[in-house]
């Protein structure tokens, strides 16, 4: 099947001709009916497989134009990175139609980006925060919604934007056709279909957890982080096919510090890239590596879903990531396209068991490979991976049992005599008797 064969318009088709593409992958075969067809749709496809594709070509093809730039097509995804790609690629796909897209995300001025909304879209593309904020403002109409598209939910919800979301669903018109696709299918997604589509259709493109059959996977068991640093390095030494490297680390002072420890080797090839970073350096850093002057970009998971970098040659998971299914969308950064890719894993003793939820998840070992002859191995230890000394915590604070025995035995003392209440009626003549030895009366004034 080539696209000529799906119900396209002479503008679709010259798009996808101009940006090199011929023949549909599987899900954007098997989606296209469906989705013309105004079913709700829940589609799954491992990443790499061309998912934005797939459901933009529909969306395109019923597309209407109308003099008041109303979003008919509203597509929430969860970065701001993917908000740029898709943005993007629906300019690519409507260079010949007269279609106006606005993106829209976080961590920028909300103002100038209200500002472009307001002027006109007939597709909005948005992370879900800043979305929020929008419809929160009531100056942008989603009167003419047609279709709401959600890309990477699992995502969304793994970074907090549950709320946000039954918010966007609260505040969307009730008529519109409902579009859900991903690479793996959760629980708590299950949940978000029941409640807010309407018997949507499901469309596999593969079983949820199956990787990519052209990307070679292997594994290294590796002791600390250091000999991690020095495998990664004689990796790169001595294998010039890896041209495009991506590596994946679980938290952002971790890649600082790979970064640090790499880049004096490699000066000017290496970039990082995390939540931390400002939203220009973000952009420059995924630019470079696309452009191939960094080699190595080190980043977090901040990245692993949907950036379409080509022809990544290979990639490495320093760390295992907690989620298994996250797995899966780091090595889909190679292997795009139908292209080989080489994906690494470096495994200590004490994430081997995330490496067995990995390996049930995807119903596939990975290969172990021996560490290299050559590979030194180091004895220091960062923070994270230095024991803890557990010591018993002894409770010195008296019992309230103790404390009344304590007060008993040795801190009561009676009062003095002088300090000495007495609940009992005063006999005031006596006492002045006492103190005078005659009562005291006062006479009256003569």
């Amino acid at each position: 099947m080539t696209f000529n064969d799906l119900n396209l318009t002479k503008p679709l088709l010259n798009a996808l001709t101009d940006m090199g593409f011929a023949t549909p992958t599987i899900i954007q075969q098997r989606v296209f009916s469906v989705v013309m067809s105004g079913r709700d749709v829940c589609g799954i496809a491992q990443t790499g497989t061309g998912k934005t594709i797939a459901y933009l070509l529909p969306c395109l093809r019923q597309h209407q134009f109308m003099n008041e730039r109303h979003p008919q097509i509203l597509i929430l995804v969860p970065t701001r990175e993917l908000v740029v790609q898709v943005v993007d690629t629906i300019r690519q796909l409507t260079a010949y139609m007269n279609v106006q897209t606005v993106g829209v995300y976080g961590g920028a001025n909300l103002k100038p980006q209200l500002a472009e909304v307001q002027q006109g879209a007939d597709i909005l593309v948005a992370t879900p925060g800043r979305l929020t904020d929008i419809l929160l403002t009531g100056t942008v109409k989603l009167k003419s919604l047609k279709r709401l598209v959600i890309d990477e939910v699992d995502e969304m919800l793994n970074l907090g934007f549950r709320t946000q979301l039954k918010t966007i669903f609260d505040l969307l018109p009730a008529k519109r056709q409902n579009l859900l696709f991903s690479a793996t299918l959760t629980a708590d997604v299950e949940s978000l279909l029941d409640t807010y589509f309407t018997n949507p259709v499901r469309v596999e493109a593969a079983p949820v957890g199956t990787p990519l059959d052209n990307i070679q996977q292997s594994a290294y068991h590796v002791p600390n982080f250091y000999t991690k640093v020095n495998l990664i390095n004689l990796l790169l030494r001595r294998d010039p096919a890896m041209t495009k490297v991506l590596v994946f680390v679980a938290t952002k002072a971790l890649a600082d510090l790979l970064y640090e420890e790499i880049e004096s080797g490699m000066s000017g090839s290496v970039g990082v890239i995390h939540s931390n970073k400002a939203q220009n350096a973000r952009f420059n850093s995924v630019n470079e590596f696309k452009a191939g002057t960094y080699r190595v970009l080190i980043a977090t998971d901040v990245i692993a879903r949907g950036i379409d970098v080509s022809d990544v040659s290979h990639v490495i998971n320093f760390d295992l990531p907690d989620l298994p299914e996250a797995y899966i969308h780091r090595i889909g950064r190679t292997g795009r396209a139908d292209r080989a890719g080489i994906a690494i894993a470096f495994i200590s003793d004490s994430q081997q068991d995330r490496q067995a939820a990995i390996e049930q998840l995807m119903n596939y070992a990975i290969p172990t490979l021996p560490l290299p002859d050559e590979l030194v191995i180091s004895d220091e230890l960062i923070e994270e991976e230095k024991p803890t000394v557990k010591m018993k915590v002894i409770d010195l604070t008296p019992k309230r049992d103790d404390v009344g025995r304590n007060a008993a035995s040795s801190a009561f003392h009676e009062k003095a005599l002088k300090n000495q209440k007495v609940n009992v009626r005063r006999d005031i003549a006596a006492e002045k008797r006492l103190k005078y030895g005659r009562p005291i009366k006062r006479s009256g004034k003569k």
